[in-house]
């Protein structure tokens, strides 16, 4: 049985894995705070993206963060994504 290779992680959005250098993080807090986590280290539930414009647009229209946390995502989440 193999393991999993390390620093690999699944995009949401196309389900492709990629090495996690090459993806954005989100995360839920303990207290139901969803953010960009920039330093990929923050506690909580995290979900994965590729950089890629495909992916990111994917995901901002079809609203997978919230299917992914299950909770309702504040859109100043998603605003995070066009800087």
């Amino acid at each position: 049985m193999a393991s999993n290779p390390k620093n690999v992680r699944r995009c949401c959005a196309c389900h492709e894995h990629a090495d996690k250098s090459d993806m954005l993080r989100f995360v839920k807090s303990g207290d139901g705070k969803v953010f960009l986590d920039r330093s990929k280290k923050a506690d909580g539930r995290g979900v994965w993206v590729h950089l890629s414009a495909a992916c990111i647009a994917k995901l901002k229209k079809k609203k997978l963060l919230n299917v992914a946390f299950k909770t309702g995502v504040d859109e100043s989440v998603y605003g995070e994504l066009d800087d």
